[in-house]
């Protein structure tokens, strides 16, 4: 009998993918267990921990199914929230979603998952795994090899909070909600009598949930004042360069000055939509201008990993490869791949706006498969 854990966050779609995975073992025999495993990271004031782990435990009540709730507090604020803290503070801008994915649920709780004698690990995560053969994507072995796939539910995708999670971890991973849409999950929850089905989809910072990040900032690493730069001229000052992130619209921790932005040619009388588009972490400056200054048609990345030789792969056989640069955003062709100097340089067929170092860019196959990325520089 197989043993299944799965990780209950207290929403409706972790308790609809427990409760496939008991359906299934009921009604086509497939012969395995199911336990709910709540995962407590993160739990300040303010946040919703208490209530989220108390519905996890309702669904699991109703389902039936063994409870427990493993204490992951330390090793996620050494990890995650040490990592959130210290890229804003270098000036570049954290994902912790995807750093949450590798170090917490598919790290430690898997570890800890396969030490207890569990067989797999399933989530709520909206992406599908996909079976290859080694020697599909050029390795020595035919051994097979999982990749990450994007959801069937484009709305609702998570594979780029996902791409790190290597095949060797993909292999002892479950996504029921894989092959549904979230309206179709919620119809499921309510089907079942859920009480969770509509509740609200939490938001904001992987198991942290909804942050004023400005304030968290401001606690942490206080203010550190210096200049904005507009076409090479100060044109004002801002807070910090942890409160800005390229691509922002510019907010309220920066202050323009009226008369250098004419001198600029800002017509302050009909004051157009600025931007970050830059930051000299050296000097201390913001730099901003208008969305077309934004835009740009190539990417550098650092740390770069292919899932198979897909570089060469793509070369010799010319199929699609498209690059992500942010959770749901669009899926830009590539037109070029070029390693130099432990760096990639990805050249795209369009411009791209709001590439912030630090973020993590994806590459994707032309049927939707993960087969890359690296962390912007």
């Amino acid at each position: 009998m197989k043993k299944i854990v799965v990780g209950m966050s207290g929403g409706v779609d972790s308790s609809v993918a427990a409760a496939i995975l008991m359906e299934q073992a009921c009604l086509r025999r497939q012969g395995h267990e199911v336990t709910g495993v709540y995962i407590e990271a993160y739990n300040e004031p303010g946040c919703r921990a208490d209530e989220d782990k108390r519905d996890a435990l309702k669904v699991a009540t109703q389902l039936g199914i063994s409870f427990e709730v493993l204490d992951l507090r330390k090793e996620y604020r050494e990890s995650v929230v040490k990592y959130f803290y210290d890229e804003y503070k270098s000036g570049r801008t954290p994902n912790p979603d995807i750093v949450c994915n590798l170090e917490i649920k598919f790290g430690l709780f898997l570890d800890w998952a396969l030490e207890q004698g569990y067989d797999k690990v399933a989530t709520g995560h909206y992406a599908r795994i996909v079976e290859k053969q080694g020697s599909e994507l050029n390795r020595q072995s035919s051994e097979p090899c999982f990749l990450l796939q994007s959801a069937v539910d484009a709305g609702k995708d998570q594979s780029y909070f996902l791409w790190r999670v290597t095949p060797d971890r993909l292999e002892h991973v479950l996504f029921p909600l894989g092959e549904m849409t979230k309206v179709q999950v919620r119809a499921k929850g309510k089907e079942l009598g859920l009480p969770n089905y509509d509740k609200p989809d939490s938001m904001g910072v992987c198991m942290m949930g909804e942050l004023d990040v400005a304030r968290k900032l401001r606690e942490e690493l206080g203010e550190r004042g210096g200049e904005v730069v507009m076409g090479g001229e100060e044109v004002g000052k801002h807070n910090g360069l942890w409160f800005s992130t390229v691509g922002q619209r510019v907010g309220q921790e920066i202050s323009l000055k009226g008369q250098a932005l004419k001198a600029v040619g800002i017509d302050t009388t009909k004051m157009p939509a600025l931007y970050v588009i830059g930051k000299n972490v050296k000097e201390n400056q913001v730099i901003i201008g208008d969305r077309i200054e934004g835009e740009v048609n190539q990417v550098k990345l650092k740390e770069a990993r292919w899932y198979g030789d897909y570089p060469r792969l793509w070369r010799e056989a010319g199929s699609a490869l498209r690059l992500r640069i942010r959770n749901l955003g669009k899926m830009i062709l590539i037109s070029s791949l070029e390693e130099n100097n432990d760096e990639w340089v990805i050249r795209l067929e369009k411009d791209v706006w709001g590439v912030a170092a630090g973020q993590s860019a994806v590459v994707y196959d032309d049927e939707g498969r993960v087969v890359g990325g690296g962390e912007i520089v």
